[in-house]
């Protein structure tokens, strides 16, 4: 990955992506925040069902516009590993999940996928 596009990948929270909806097949673009934890991209949100995570799960590709512009496309992975997931919700950078939200009810029920890049 070119070297601009993962400094600011690390640097930026508040993304927008665009996932295909599970059933009407179309582009469905929303804001979202997006979080580097021990450097994997990660997006997530609080308990209860959402859509995009429902579109990702039927169709995992996707398009993460970024500022300035860069959109780059991506196939988003369920995270599962209940490890990792409570080391993103106790990250300082979530600290808003925390305050809505028991860690415990984040780590078990909360949505999060895994962002990996074309050609990376």
């Amino acid at each position: 990955m070119d070297p601009p596009i993962r400094d600011l990948l690390g640097r930026v929270e508040t993304v927008e992506i665009t996932t295909i909806g599970r059933n009407s097949g179309e582009p469905r673009r929303l804001e979202i925040w997006m979080y580097e934890i021990d450097g994997r991209y990660i997006i997530t949100g609080t308990p209860g069902p959402r859509g995009w995570y429902a579109n990702l799960l039927a169709d995992p590709t996707m398009t993460l516009h970024l500022p300035g512009g860069v959109d780059l496309e991506a196939t988003a992975s369920p995270v599962d590993d209940s490890g990792f997931r409570r080391r993103v919700f106790g990250a300082e950078k979530t600290w808003w999940y925390r305050s809505q939200t028991p860690i415990d009810e984040l780590v078990a029920t909360s949505p999060m996928v895994e962002l990996r890049f074309a050609g990376s």
